[in-house]
């Protein structure tokens, strides 16, 4: 189904997002020395000596004081052909705190350094630039590319149809090994699954609400042979009882959904992975309704949605092997006459009944019955594993800043997979704590539970609630931030982040391999 225009021809979601690595990236030899080239070296070990030769080959002869900058990760100069600039990471002390889960891996620090590039590129007005990687390994690689792809994304570009045009081509060659060109394509669909979770955030409300983004995600995966994409509208949440989800859209001018999109890859035979994102596409907070300091960024509430849809897009693209069920609760939060009210008790899909007590509490609402229709699916569609994501709290966000996700699990090897993948993946999160005696607090004296409670712990009672809906299968929860408040790394601007992507990818890429 096709994105219908405006009048005014103007639609954010009616757009096919560009790679910098599929466009403008070759494998190649040697460059033609007509202009000033751009020289980039990539260094996989701190080698003094080839680093000695890479500047004894570039400098100027007058240029004497560049040694003096050897002992930096990043060096830059103006060389005898062009711009230089060479990334050798040095090698890092041993682990002392935290297992490592928080340190930065080669992966993450080569993306980031990549991501600084583009904004040189356009002030020197280069149009051509040689990529020299020495000795790297393949996550290096990758993380330097998908950082270039990373840093290329810009929404008011890529809306207008002009991203990539001042950007130079790249001709690319490796010493010391031999280059993959597997791992351009790789980088390629890890990018834009990322670029297109960041895009869908940050495209506006009145763009992006229930009924246009299931219209979206139509569109978007309609030639995919292995995935099989059905949504759930109002009626059919109806009939499947799912009156947590309904509450909360009851009030938006565009009714709730459910996309569910059934990944099977030929050939394989485990039970699936079910990944469910939370799809609020505008939070005003309901009757509850937030400070507008609180409310500008709500367009953002649909970031683990987003994300979902983008690692259905990797999963996809790069032909993962095992099967996968994506599901994306959608719905406005909205204030209208037909709003649910604080008091109101709502019937999940289980059965059970919920207090409302606070209806900017309405995350956990959609994500519940979502869960449920997750882990009740019967003979080979029952998942082995269930992972939420959601941009559930703000008190997560008081606890651990916006670049950690807090994780949250009722499985401890579940968890440390997780957190190991978060830390490759430079997408990092942090085991918090399902506290099972806060769940006394749910109580309420006209149905089974309350929504939400008030005081503090807010991101583990939110968790604790979510836990009610999944019958006990091996499951996480990821409470992320889903947003960049400014440029960052391969970031280069404020928005939407792709949170979880890259982690999530991490985690089922090594589970295959465990396999």
């Amino acid at each position: 189904m096709a994105i219908k225009k405006l009048s005014s021809g103007y639609n954010p979601l009616n757009i096919k997002l560009k790679s910098y690595v599929t466009e403008k990236v070759q494998v190649a030899g040697v460059v033609p020395l007509k202009k000033a080239v751009g020289q980039i070296h990539v260094l996989g070990l701190q080698d003094f000596n080839k680093l000695k030769a890479i500047v004894r080959d570039s400098q100027l002869s007058w240029q004497l004081d560049i040694e003096k900058k050897f002992e930096r990760e990043v060096i830059h100069f103006s060389g005898n052909k062009g711009p230089v600039w060479i990334f050798h990471r040095r090698q890092r002390p041993e682990v002392v705190s935290h297992q490592g889960s928080l340190e930065e891996s080669n992966y993450s620090w080569y993306r980031d350094q990549a991501g600084s590039l583009l904004g040189f590129f356009k002030a020197y007005g280069l149009e051509l630039v040689q990529l020299d990687f020495h000795g790297t390994d393949a996550e290096s690689e990758l993380g330097f590319l998908v950082g270039l792809d990373l840093a290329a994304y810009n929404f008011k570009a890529a809306t207008e149809g002009t991203l990539l045009l001042d950007l130079p081509k790249i001709i690319l060659r490796k010493t010391g090994g031999s280059f993959a060109k597997s791992i351009l394509r790789q980088a390629a669909i890890l990018a834009e699954a990322i670029n297109w979770s960041r895009h869908l955030v940050n495209t506006p409300p009145n763009f992006l609400h229930p009924k246009s983004l299931s219209q979206w995600a139509q569109w978007h995966f309609k030639k995919t042979s292995t995935l099989k994409l059905e949504v759930w509208d109002e009626k059919r949440l109806t009939r499947e009882g799912m009156g947590l989800h309904l509450g909360v859209g009851q009030g938006g001018s565009s009714p709730p959904c459910l996309i569910h999109l059934r990944y099977r890859p030929p050939g394989s035979k485990n039970r699936p992975v079910a990944i469910v994102g939370k799809g609020i596409t505008f939070d005003s907070g309901g009757l509850d309704i937030k400070p507008s300091a609180g409310m500008r960024l709500m367009k953002k509430d649909m970031g683990g949605a987003a994300s979902v849809f983008g690692l259905a897009h990797w999963a996809a693209q790069s032909k993962y092997p095992e099967p996968l069920d994506f599901y994306a609760a959608i719905a406005e939060n909205s204030i209208d006459a037909k709003s649910m009210r604080p008091s109101d008790v709502l019937i999940a899909r289980n059965g059970i009944k919920v207090e409302i007590h606070n209806t900017d509490a309405e995350g956990r609402l959609v994500l519940a019955d979502a869960l449920d229709v997750a882990v009740t699916q019967k003979g080979k569609d029952e998942p082995e594993i269930v992972i939420n994501l959601a941009t559930l709290t703000g008190a997560i966000k008081v606890a651990l800043g916006s670049e950690i996700a807090g994780l949250f699990s009722n499985h401890d090897s579940l968890a440390e997979e997780l957190n190991l993948a978060g830390q490759k993946a430079g997408d990092l999160n942090w085991r918090m704590p399902l506290y099972a005696r806060y769940s006394a607090t749910f109580s309420s004296s006209f149905a089974d539970m309350v929504n939400a409670v008030d005081g503090f712990g807010g991101a583990i009672t939110a968790a604790l609630f979510l836990e009610k809906f999944v019958k006990g299968k091996p499951w996480a929860h990821l409470d992320i931030y889903g947003w960049n408040d400014k440029a960052q790394g391969a970031l280069t601007f404020a928005g939407g982040n792709g949170q979880g992507v890259q982690c999530l990818r991490q985690y089922l890429e090594a589970r295959t391999t465990r396999r």
